[in-house]
């Protein structure tokens, strides 16, 4: 059975439904189809941000904005400053959903609920007529005749403009290499990471708010808070890491060894300041001179595994005050394993960037094949970035496609 449509989207998420409505705003008459493997569309959006979809960020700057992509971050610039955060709050509100900016920079729907984005997207397929197929078994995609046939189960569908939307579908990825396209490997980013280490056990649940990590062999180092959990380390220290070096943390297996600074301060300069204390404060007590304002029971624990216990900083000698500032400034944690972070699911790896035309998201190897959202190289920290990749690539490519631009 064969069946002809103007747009073929392989994949029900995020990207591939906002492709096909922006196609459609533009062009109400043309005929678009979307294909999902699964029988649950637009899943990742209905449980991302706790199931209230952090939609995007209050980043209105594109140069700014592209600091939070560790991959795309210089492909997107350009895209960034046709479509970006800001276009799509107002998208959103003429459409009826009104957003929210929280403290932190995130943007929700006012409703608080993921909900609202799902039927908004779902509605307006309906209101323009875009056929949705669920539990779409894809067989392969090929060209012939410079038309592209989609293979299903039991029929072939036949378009002249194909747009990949899959998310990380390794199947999909797999066909593309067929096709000459290169992959990137995919590894996981933001995960939190596993550790056995005495110091954490009796501490899960604590946070620490202004610390420094970094891998021991890599010179990049992020900062912010750190949450201890029962199975090692998480917050946005952690998950920040993790994304920046998805690959290298990859090819090590999750073995490491982490750097912690847990105030934020230089290892030298803190020793200087302990010295200068046992001159000129050398009664006072060194578990008392808690000014970095750690949690109680941690800087206890520190206290006590230097062996300080009630020492007044004039009883210390140059080894206790190193290793005292070397345990908070440099405190090195043995990671084994990673877990994965419950509010995201995010991929490093996909098409090559190098392949894509960011003017349209259109494939440099074979006309009319498309590509947005997480199926390429690009992943972002959390914060509402992933969606906003998957938003602006969605309406590059809806620009890109034939007949409106051609």
């Amino acid at each position: 059975m064969f069946k002809k449509i103007d747009v073929v989207v392989i994949g029900g998420g995020a990207a591939g439904f906002f492709s096909a409505i922006q196609i459609a705003e533009k062009n109400p008459e043309l005929k678009i189809v979307i294909l999902e493997k699964s029988n649950k569309l637009l899943e990742k959006v209905r449980i991302s941000g706790g199931g209230r979809c952090n939609v995007t960020h209050a980043c209105f700057e594109p140069k700014e904005l592209v600091k939070f992509y560790p991959r795309g971050n210089k492909e997107l610039l350009g895209p960034f400053h046709t479509f970006m955060t800001g276009d799509m709050m107002a998208w959103l509100e003429e459409n009826g959903v009104e957003t929210k900016i929280e403290e932190d920079g995130r943007v929700f729907p006012l409703s608080n609920s993921s909900q609202t984005i799902v039927d908004l997207f779902l509605n307006l397929a309906r209101k323009y007529k875009i056929e949705i197929q669920i539990n779409s078994k894809i067989e392969k995609f090929y060209l012939e005749d410079d038309i592209w046939k989609v293979k299903l189960n039991s029929e072939i569908i036949e378009t002249e403009n194909l747009i990949l939307a899959s998310g990380s579908n390794r199947f999909i990825w797999e066909k593309l290499s067929e096709l000459g396209h290169e992959i990137s490997k995919p590894v996981p980013s933001l995960f939190t990471f596993k550790t056995q280490d005495d110091l954490f056990k009796e501490f899960a649940g604590l946070a620490i708010q202004n610390c420094i990590v970094n891998i021991k062999e890599s010179g990049l180092k992020e900062s912010g808070p750190i949450l201890i959990t029962h199975k090692g380390l998480s917050g946005p220290a952690i998950l920040k890491l993790s994304a920046w070096e998805a690959k290298l943390l990859a090819e090590k297996s999750y073995n490491f060894i982490l750097i912690v600074n847990w105030i934020n301060k230089d290892f030298k300069n803190l020793l200087k300041e302990f010295k200068r204390l046992r001159d000129e404060e050398p009664k006072q007590k060194v578990a008392t001179y808690n000014i970095y304002k750690l949690p109680k029971r941690l800087w206890k624990k520190m206290i006590e595994t230097c062996n300080l216990g009630m020492k007044k900083f004039a009883e210390t000698s140059n080894k206790d005050l190193e290793k005292f500032a070397s345990i908070l400034c440099q405190y090195e944690i043995a990671v084994k394993g990673k877990n994965t972070n419950k509010d995201e699911f995010v991929t490093c790896g996909g098409v090559e960037l190098s392949e894509i035309n960011f003017k349209s998201m259109e494939s440099k190897l074979h006309e009319n094949l498309f590509f947005c959202g997480e199926i390429i190289n690009v992943d972002a920290l959390t914060g509402g970035f992933n969606f906003q990749n998957a938003w602006t690539t969605a309406y590059i490519c809806s620009l890109g496609v034939i007949p409106f631009t051609r």
